[in-house]
């Protein structure tokens, strides 16, 4: 047997609204209210998208100028400087190489600073989605002089996080030539930013 309960409102046990329906309007709580979903929160059987602001972003920087060609492996810091914060778990790394801290579609974007007498040098961002082979999915080039800089970034969307992993390739660098860092403040960035569920 089917039962059918009509009802334009629910309370709780102290006489508040928690649902009320008008109009075709249904409203959950009132103004001030904390609304706790347990589970997923579909709309016609699809998932809502996670709403409420970033839930990670991170920065990484060199710590040290990196004078030759090859996977950056080493000189790789979060920044330490006095009011640096970042959300959520946050990145980590080994030997250069970004782990994910979660699912989803990710902003990854990098910000050169060079210095030396001239060429052109490049920091190329290289995805896995293996956690194997890896292949180019972005490039930032830059004029190799003093405080002269160039950025790119990408979308990735890390659906594993055990196999979708980053790494970043300094290219093109000759002698006098480097891209720059500095231990205690940003020269050259790599920044992570959780923008929504994959």
């Amino acid at each position: 047997m089917t039962a059918i309960l009509k009802v334009d409102t629910i309370q709780d046990t102290s006489g508040n609204n928690i649902i009320n329906e008008s109009s075709d309007t249904i409203t959950i709580g009132a103004s001030g209210d904390t609304v706790n979903v347990i589970g997923t929160l579909k709309s016609n059987g699809t998932a809502v998208p996670t709403v409420g602001g970033l839930t990670e972003a991170d920065q990484w920087r060199l710590s040290a100028n990196i004078t030759s060609s090859g996977d950056i492996t080493s000189n790789l810091e979060r920044p330490d400087h006095s009011g640096f914060g970042y959300i959520g778990t946050g990145m980590s790394q080994s030997s250069g190489i970004f782990t994910f801290p979660s699912t989803g579609i990710y902003n990854v974007s990098v910000n050169l600073s060079t210095s030396g007498s001239g060429g052109t040098v490049r920091v190329f961002v290289y995805q896995t989605n293996n956690n194997s082979s890896y292949s180019i999915v972005a490039a930032a080039p830059s004029y190799a002089q003093d405080d002269q800089g160039g950025s790119t970034q990408v979308f990735v969307d890390v659906t594993d996080t055990s196999q979708v992993k980053i790494k970043f390739n300094a290219s093109s660098i000759d002698g006098g030539e480097a891209i720059a860092g500095a231990s205690n403040y940003n020269r050259t960035v790599f920044t992570f930013m959780k923008l929504g569920d994959t």
